[in-house]
């Protein structure tokens, strides 16, 4: 079995613990991360001013085929998000090939800017909601997965975000071996 690999999509804004938490237990689970700036600069100055260096801009990597597409939230992030043009065409390929979209906190607002999943169950940080139910199936759970579209709440729900692409991409034991190590015991 070949190696899963993921794309993270980054922009100024973005919330880091939901990306960094993301990005750690996705790489404890061997699978591939490109960490992608869809903005013209390597570093990203996140939410609470941490900054991200890229892997590589977007433009370059853009044309790859990923197992997964990972949206972080954060409220600006998110808007560039929205805005993007290369953001849409990358969602729109990765939903018609039938691919995983995982978007948490404020970033599934992305997913609707763009057309994706509509009519699918979804959740989002709470102040999102009213900009979301009448597209989507609004459940306020931690994660949700529907189809190949994964939505999670926020910050603390960026572990059980996280391990739950694991299993989506891998399989359950994968992801509990991930959540053993981090000595994370909300996971089952």
């Amino acid at each position: 079995m070949s190696k899963k690999n993921t794309i993270l999509l980054l922009a100024d804004g973005a919330e880091e613990m939901e990306a960094v938490i993301t990005i750690d237990i996705l790489r404890r689970a061997e699978i591939d991360v490109t960490i992608a700036s869809i903005i013209d600069q390597e570093c990203i100055k996140c939410s609470r001013n941490v900054k991200i260096c890229a892997d590589a801009k977007l433009e370059a990597v853009k044309d790859k085929q990923y197992d997964a597409v990972i949206l972080p939230g954060g409220l600006a992030g998110s808007k560039a998000l929205s805005n993007s043009k290369e953001v849409g065409d990358l969602l729109k390929k990765q939903e018609t090939e039938g691919r995983l979209i995982a978007a948490i906190c404020a970033a599934p607002t992305a997913l609707k800017a763009h057309g994706i999943g509509f009519g699918k169950q979804i959740t989002s940080y709470p102040s999102m909601k009213d900009q979301l139910i009448g597209d989507y199936k609004y459940l306020e759970d931690v994660v949700v997965t529907d189809g190949n579209i994964i939505t999670s709440r926020g910050p603390a729900t960026a572990f059980a975000f996280g391990l739950t692409i694991v299993e989506k991409l891998l399989d359950k034991t994968s992801a509990l071996n991930v959540a053993k190590g981090m000595l994370y015991k909300d996971y089952e």
